[in-house]
């Protein structure tokens, strides 16, 4: 029994395994045939796409082929336009060409003819100036056959008589300028400065090289000295001043050119006196102590100067400056009171005219600035001011007043000119300034020289402190038209040639006597 399942089984297993292997096949069968139709399908669709693509590449083909054509006939078309343009151009050139060459030829022509006419003309002319001077000779020697001169002396007489009419010309129009000029200038000049003067009279006080320090006894002398002369030698080294001890009693003498430096050795001696202990450790101290106290005084004078002549926002350099000028001295005149007294003159003055008084006081407020640095810095103190004035940006107006005070430049501006005004009322003041004796000597004999160089002068006196020279004129050189002209070279040259503060008056004077007697 169980045989028979078993071989039931088997038959079943190879029957299922048969069927299975019948299957397979079959549906591989079935899937070749389904491919190959697909394949099929699929070349046909391929051939179908190249052939449309080849039928589109053709019409794109023609197309462009079209375009093209169309492209080059219309390039062929314009340049063909292009061409016909530019040959029509060249012969409207080839016309105008042709009539410029015309032209010219007919110019050309004209040119010869008028060259022909003027040869003519110019032969023409060259008989006729034969003929002229020809005339001119016959009429010149007939002239000096009636006239009974030669050429030379008439030439001589005729500029003698033409000399002698423009001496007198000459002499007409100066007299005339000048009076003119003294009528309307004079008195008008005369009220302006006699106010400002009156209204800004100021004390001067007349320094010296030298300052004197008074002692309480001769024993204080010794103690200066020191043993073996230390004391003196430190305080001439600390303040650079020179002491001149000698036998003036009770007193000592201190000698330097630089007054700021000679005030701190003086304040800087009195203190030592006053403490009483002198030695080179306390002389470097009151030194150092005086030093600041000129100092501080330096600014204090600097600001009251600024602060009285109402000049504002100048530079605290400049006023240091200014207070530096209060030891600085010109002529014996104190720079700093010459300073604001030149200012307020030229404010003043300013007023009067109408014109800016701010700018005036301000210019001359700082117009001797230099002379605070004539010792440390070479050069003019118009060199040195002008420098200071563009360092610290002063206005240009301020600038060229200070370059033309003392006429380096030629004043451009009516406020230069009243500082410079101002300058010499200030310097000519009576009293203001002093000079030695030698200096006064020799500006005397320079006046007199001067005068006495000129042609025509007989004699002549320098007078009123040399503020006058008097000429005394050889009647027989020199008439009264040349006068004149004798007045104005002898100014011009003591202009050219001398230094002077203020002004001079030149005085010529020509007499003629007649004198007989009755018997």
């Amino acid at each position: 029994m169980k045989s028979q399942l078993l071989g039931m089984v088997v038959c079943g297993l190879v029957s299922f395994i048969i069927g299975a292997v019948i299957a397979f096949f079959a549906g591989v069968q079935y899937r070749m045939k389904v491919a190959e139709a697909e394949l099929g399908s699929a070349e046909e669709e391929a051939k179908r796409l190249v052939s449309d693509a080849i039928k589109t590449s053709e019409t794109k083909k023609k197309e462009a082929l079209l375009e093209a054509k169309d492209e080059i006939y219309k390039l062929k078309s314009d340049s063909e336009k292009e061409l016909k343009e530019r040959r029509s151009e060249v012969q409207r050139q080839e016309r105008r060409i042709q009539q410029k060459e015309e032209n010219l030829d007919r110019k050309a022509e004209n040119m010869e003819k008028k060259e022909e006419a003027l040869q003519q003309k110019l032969a023409e002319a060259a008989e006729r100036l034969k003929e002229a001077e020809l005339e001119k000779t016959r009429q010149y020697e007939k002239l000096q056959e009636i006239s009974g001169f030669s050429e030379e002396q008439a030439k001589a007489h005729l500029l003698a008589i033409l000399d002698g009419e423009l001496a007198h010309e000459k002499a007409l129009k100066i007299a005339q300028h000048e009076q003119r000029a003294k009528e309307e200038a004079d008195h008008r000049a005369r009220e302006i400065i006699s106010m400002a003067i009156q209204r800004c009279a100021a004390d001067h006080v007349a320094e010296v090289t030298v300052s004197a320090v008074p002692l309480p006894s001769d024993e204080m002398k010794g103690r200066i000295i020191g043993r073996e002369g230390r004391n003196i030698r430190a305080l001439e080294t600390l303040t650079g001043v020179d002491l001149i001890i000698d036998d003036t009693p009770e007193a000592i003498t201190l000698s330097c050119h630089d007054h700021v430096k000679r005030e701190i050795a003086r304040i800087a001696l009195e203190k030592l006196i006053q403490d009483g202990r002198i030695h080179p450790a306390k002389i470097e101290e009151m030194v150092e102590k005086a030093r600041r106290e000129v100092e501080q005084k330096i600014r204090q004078d600097g600001e009251r100067a600024v602060i009285e002549t109402g000049v504002h926002s100048v530079h605290p350099e400049l006023m240091r400056l200014l207070g530096r000028m209060r030891y600085r001295t010109s002529y014996g005149q104190n720079v700093l009171n010459h300073s604001i007294e030149v200012a307020r003159l030229a404010s003043v003055m300013a007023a009067e005219l109408g014109l800016d008084t701010t700018t005036a006081r301000r210019a001359g407020l700082l117009h001797d600035i230099g002379k605070a640095l004539t010792h440390e810095i070479e050069g003019s103190h118009v060199a040195i001011g002008v420098d200071l004035a563009r360092k610290y940006k002063e206005s240009p107006e301020v600038i060229h007043a200070i370059e033309a005070h003392h006429n380096d430049v030629e004043p451009r501006t009516v406020v230069a000119c009243l500082v410079q005004a101002a300058d010499a009322i200030s310097a000519a003041r009576p009293g203001a300034r002093r000079e030695n004796l030698e200096n006064y000597i020799k500006r005397l004999e320079k006046l007199e020289e001067i005068a006495k160089s000129f042609n025509g002068v007989d004699k002549c006196y320098a007078i009123q402190a040399g503020r006058e020279i008097r000429v005394i004129l050889k009647p027989e050189v020199i008439n009264d038209e040349q006068m004149v002209i004798t007045a104005r070279e002898i100014v011009s040259k003591i202009e050219n040639e001398m230094e002077y503060p203020g002004q001079i008056k030149v005085h010529l004077i020509r007499e003629t006597r007649a004198i007989d007697y009755a018997k």
